[in-house]
């Protein structure tokens, strides 16, 4: 039987530290009223949740697309992909984002199951790269985590925050007092998240092809490791399961123990070992979907496997044909699903 989500006392604390701090930040928005209960499952609140599928998702939108136009064997391979749970990507802050990621958790919740959000905002993100961007500011960046986390409230859900952030700054991209703050406002991103009880972190650390584990660890101490529930290994590349392990295994010695997870969803066949340096990370051919989705792993320390980059959308307008960072590549999701 359906019952109402109750609110704690520890809730009802968590909550007033978050109004505080959307004040601080002067985050202004519509919804402005107590939050409505949000009627939760029996089974979402015991155990380990299943994953949510997202229907609006570029996959699921391609499919019907596909079979409106008749093309049913086609339908079948991308279906490889849109029937699996992959995260949602929070990347601006365009007029609805928060109303976005509200409705997001509230449809997962009421299914009884648990949404992955990716959180890619921060400042000067991705070195001028593909996927340059962000935030114009520290205080825009703490606005818009705020809203992101009100929007959370009274929900469960597993955040992925900032991809390529911390090993950027550990590879120089920032230097000095700006690497220092970058740090330190993934700290204080950590910290407002988990003022909601229902909100599992997952900072970013790179994956095992990249930024050795004795070097990054002490940059992840600083942009909140101890405090997030644990790390993300691997997000939007192609290092194998094995390999995220070990690596994994190695930060979790060096950072007290903590926990990881490891997006699979490319990881199949493994890292393309020839070519430029961005052609074996920028839609590398040959590629193949990795192991499905689950929060089930049978190992100690890594909660979940997850599709974190969503399998068919690009990395960059690298090569012939390739649309930019984000967009739906239809020959790439065939290539990775056949």
């Amino acid at each position: 039987m359906p019952r109402h989500l109750k609110v704690t006392g520890r809730r009802r604390r968590a909550a007033m530290i978050t109004a505080l701090a959307l004040v601080a930040t002067g985050v202004l928005l519509k919804d402005r009223e107590p939050a409505p209960a949000v009627r939760v499952p029996e089974a979402a609140t015991i155990g380990t949740p299943a994953l949510y599928v997202d229907p609006q998702g570029a996959a699921a939108t391609y499919v019907r697309r596909l079979e409106r136009a008749g093309r049913r064997a086609d339908a079948a391979i991308i279906r490889r992909i849109a029937d699996r749970p992959a995260a949602t990507w929070f990347t601006d802050s365009a007029p609805g984002y928060a109303d976005r990621a509200r409705r997001l958790v509230v449809a997962a919740t009421q299914a009884g199951r648990m949404p992955v959000l990716a959180l890619y905002y921060i400042p000067q993100r991705d070195c001028s790269n593909h996927s340059r961007g962000g935030a114009s500011s520290a205080e825009a960046y703490k606005r818009w985590v705020s809203a992101l986390t009100l929007a959370m409230r009274n929900t469960r859900a597993l955040v992925i925050l900032e991809p390529d952030a911390v090993a950027h700054t550990v590879r120089g991209c920032l230097k000095g007092k700006a690497a220092q703050q970058r740090l330190a406002l993934l700290s204080w991103a950590v910290a407002t998240l988990r003022t909601q009880p229902g909100v599992r972190v997952y900072l970013d650390a790179g994956n095992p092809g990249w930024v050795p584990a004795a070097r990054i660890a002490p940059a992840l101490r600083s942009a909140g490791a101890m405090r997030a529930h644990g790390l993300a290994l691997n997000v939007a590349n192609f290092q194998t399961t094995t390999d995220n392990l070990g690596y994994g295994n190695e930060l979790s010695r060096l950072l007290g123990g903590r926990h990881f997870v490891v997006d699979t969803s490319r990881n199949g066949a493994g890292p393309l070992r020839r070519g430029s340096a961005e052609r074996r990370w920028c839609n590398p051919p040959g590629r193949r979907l990795g192991a499905a989705p689950t929060m089930s792993t049978g190992h100690p320390l890594v909660d979940a496997y997850l599709w974190v980059k969503r399998p068919g959308e690009s990395d960059g307008a690298c090569g012939a044909g390739a649309p930019r960072a984000g967009q739906w590549y239809p020959a790439y999701a065939f290539a990775l699903a056949r």
